[in-house]
């Protein structure tokens, strides 16, 4: 393997992490993708900041691997870290120091991954992105640099929604309509159907005896918008707090950086939002137009480790057509307008 001198390093190696799944991805200084790999989530608030960075490291090794680079030291002449759960300023202070001391490279960045969507779906300092995936969090940026952003810690910080919270929320309904607590609701059946059992309360039993992984919860925000398909009166409301949640933290966020006079774009993102599920966008850009119509949605479906190359870039000063390279390597790298 070769270890190159610092100048003739690629590029940029860029980190998405997010709760669910880790992407890294060596791209050189003309836009070229020279290595990438991918691992499971990164949970710093659970491992730390040191045991999660560690977990990047056979990451890393594999891409400069396949960049023809020596497995340990320098890889890149920047590192662009985009991380979930990097929620406020402390975490990203020791998540940055963290990742220096592997010395990857001269320099580091260190950002929320909503930061690294706001960028995917941009072509510049400009704009506000809405995360709904695991969990659900908003920025936004000026080409000042002012940016707004929220806690994102979840319930404690007033945070609803996310494919967790979607998941926990039709059990509950379910389990309630089963016990009679709750409305009738074709939630509860169909989540039984889903995982083979009897009902909702069958599952929830199932996941505390450790019979079903408690990872797989996540699949039922896809019988919730299944239900909500067939219209059930639960799953609608669901589906209809979602969207709300979704504008109302977008709007106050243009708000915030006196964004709501000018054409903005809204940067839609994770997978409940990239699976483009009708019922939930059409009631989105419903409210996005009537609180905030100068507000341009768009839905960006190309991997978040874009986001963080090309801030990457950003930095190296790379030129718009390097930029276009690098997402001309990546598929459905467009943001789609909705």
């Amino acid at each position: 393997m070769n270890r190159p001198h610092p100048e003739h390093l690629p590029g940029v190696l860029a980190v998405d992490a997010g709760n669910s799944k880790t992407d890294v991805a060596l791209v050189s200084t003309d836009g070229r993708v020279l290595g990438t790999a991918r691992g499971g989530g990164f949970q710093p608030q659970n491992t730390g900041p040191a045991a999660a960075v560690a977990t990047l490291v056979p990451l890393v090794r594999s891409a400069a691997a396949q960049a023809g680079l020596a497995p340990d030291g320098p890889v890149a002449a920047h590192v662009s870290a985009c991380l979930a759960n990097a929620d406020l300023p402390i975490e990203e202070q020791q998540l940055h120091d963290a990742i220096t001391g592997h010395g990857w490279a001269p320099s580091t960045h260190v950002a929320n991954d909503t930061f690294g969507l706001l960028r995917a779906g941009t072509d510049g300092p400009l704009g506000v992105a809405v995360v709904c995936g695991a969990g659900i969090n908003c920025v936004g940026l000026r080409p000042d640099g002012q940016t707004a952003r929220w806690p994102a810690l979840g319930t404690l910080t007033g945070d609803w929604g996310g494919g967790g919270g979607l998941a926990e929320e039709s059990m509950w309904h379910a389990a309630r309509a089963e016990d009679g607590r709750g409305a009738p609701t074709l939630l509860s059946p169909m989540i039984g159907a889903h995982f083979g059992l009897a009902g909702a309360n069958a599952v929830a039993e199932a996941i505390h005896l450790g019979r079903i992984d408690r990872t797989r919860l996540h699949e039922i925000t896809r019988v919730l918008f299944a239900a909500a398909d067939a219209g059930d009166a639960t799953a609608l409301a669901v589906i209809d707090r979602q969207a709300a949640e979704i504008a109302r933290l977008a709007v106050i966020t243009l708000g915030r950086l006196d964004l709501l006079d000018r054409p903005v774009p809204v940067v839609l993102g994770g997978g409940v939002l990239a699976s483009r599920q009708p019922l939930l966008l059409d009631n989105l850009t419903a409210r996005l137009a009537a609180d905030a119509p100068l507000a341009e949605p768009r839905v960006v479906v190309a991997p978040p480790v874009l986001g963080a190359a090309l801030l990457g870039l950003d930095h190296l000063g790379a030129a718009p057509e390097i930029q276009q390279r690098l997402r001309d390597a990546y598929p459905s790298a467009s943001p789609a307008a909705i």
